[in-house]
């Protein structure tokens, strides 16, 4: 059986404990999320507005772009998730409000959870 030898001068780490660096991951992955969250919501904003006014032309060329931007959102908030950062709620309301509203309106309580958690 192999012993455990104390690290020097260092704490022991526990199950929960984070590496160096996690919180200024963590804030660095929420701001690419609000990053992404806007530019997502501004090429909502023609999509939703040609389907007000009868406007289809831009659906073409704006539809998948967009999709594309909630893909990645999606993958960004649940890549959080998934390590711990904030709870599986995130990914859950960004999918259920198509994006840029859920991921934009939930930024601060991720924020406080990852702060919490990381620290």
């Amino acid at each position: 059986m192999v012993r455990a030898r104390a690290r020097r001068g260092r704490p022991p780490l526990s199950a929960t404990a984070y590496p160096p660096g996690t919180t200024e991951r963590a804030l660095r992955l929420l701001r690419w999320i609000v990053i992404v969250s806007i530019v997502d919501f501004i090429l909502l904003i023609p999509l939703v507005v040609g389907v007000i006014v009868d406007y289809h032309d831009l659906a073409p060329v704006i539809g998948p772009i967009h999709g594309l931007g909630f893909l990645i959102e999606l993958y960004l908030v649940a890549r959080g998730a998934a390590l711990g950062w904030w709870g599986w709620w995130y990914p859950a309301v960004t999918l259920v409000t198509g994006g840029p509203p859920g991921a934009l309106l939930g930024h601060n309580r991720a924020r406080r959870q990852a702060l919490e958690r990381t620290v």
